[in-house]
């Protein structure tokens, strides 16, 4: 059976239930003073009548506290919280980002979820925040080799175009590949003082780094196990196990997803699409997980990564 035929996708009541048993395997929570013991179920209650809704709207999941006698829904603390879009819509929209290898337009959403442009902008942006992974110091543990590149991508704010890549916006990318996973974070430069901070960071110190021929990583083999390089600016490209191909392989699914899906993206905005990309790849069929798992991996990830309109415009 199709996963868009499965009633979470287009019932509302079904679509409570199902995130509240994937945000709630062990039962509601209250998130305001954390009760699992005394939750009682409000049914039946409707939102205030309206013009549009005469007689009101039924409140899905409506829960409410024993102890601090508070009401709640499951969306509260994530990144559906006091949004108007129905719970179905979101997860709708959740699985056609996570099943899109090279992303899905807010355009496109718009016209397939039947919301305005600027509220599918908007949704987009709250599901990438779902995705992004703030763990750090997981990638070449146990000895793993970790694959370290750069890309260049649009142009940074008020920088003259230029011969070369230096107005471009910087892009540091690792893949394990023991894990198969991929992690990118925007970067002001290339700097090794940039850029040794976020790698001691993520990458653990037992580990193999390979990287091309870069003069910022000359010195990784005083912090990493070992660090080896090819001389991509001699053709060399792979000597034995030691390549980058593996992260530029990233980067051709990065590069034709931003270049022919989104078309623009500013600076403001690039770490987010760049936590999508490695969401995706990082949990891609290669690495077991189906569309269906995948979008069940996104859905864990709302909880805690609330995002206000007007912080999106700015942050």
């Amino acid at each position: 059976m199709s996963v868009l035929s499965k009633a979470y996708m287009y019932d509302e009541a079904a679509a409570f239930a199902h995130v509240e048993a994937m945000l709630w395997p062990q039962g509601p929570v209250c998130p305001h003073c954390g009760n699992s013991e005394r939750i009682y179920v409000l049914a039946g209650v409707r939102s205030k009548a309206s013009r549009k809704h005469p007689e009101g709207i039924e409140r899905h999941g409506l829960k409410k506290c024993g102890m601090c006698r508070k009401q709640f829904t499951v969306r509260i603390g994530t990144i559906f919280e006091e949004s108007h879009v129905a719970l179905h819509l979101w997860l709708q929209a959740i699985h056609l980002m996570c099943s899109s290898k090279k992303g899905i337009s807010s355009n496109q959403l718009h016209r397939t979820l039947g919301v305005t442009l600027k509220t599918a902008w908007f949704m987009s942006h709250r599901i990438r925040e779902a995705m992004r992974d703030d763990t750090l110091g997981t990638f070449g543990n146990r000895g793993g080799v970790v694959e370290v590149d750069e890309t260049f991508i649009g142009r940074e704010p008020g920088k003259e175009v230029k011969r070369g890549v230096g107005h471009k916006m910087k892009v540091l990318t690792l893949v394990d590949r023991t894990t198969g996973k991929a992690k990118s974070v925007v970067v002001d430069d290339l700097k090794i003082k940039t850029l040794l901070p976020i790698l001691k960071a993520n990458i653990a110190a037992e580990a193999t780094v390979y990287t091309d021929e870069a003069m910022q990583y000359d010195n990784l083999r005083d912090h990493f196990a070992a660090h080896e390089s090819v001389n991509h600016g001699a053709e060399e490209y792979v000597r034995g196990g030691v390549t980058t191909n593996t992260v530029e392989g990233y980067f051709s699914i990065f590069k034709r997803g931003m270049k022919g899906v989104y078309q623009h993206c500013g600076k403001k905005h690039l770490h987010r699409y760049a936590a999508e990309f490695a969401f995706r790849y990082s949990n891609r069929v290669a690495n077991g997980p189906t569309d269906t798992v995948r979008a069940g991996l996104a859905l864990n990830g709302v909880v805690g990564k609330r995002l206000l309109y007007r912080d999106s415009l700015g942050a």
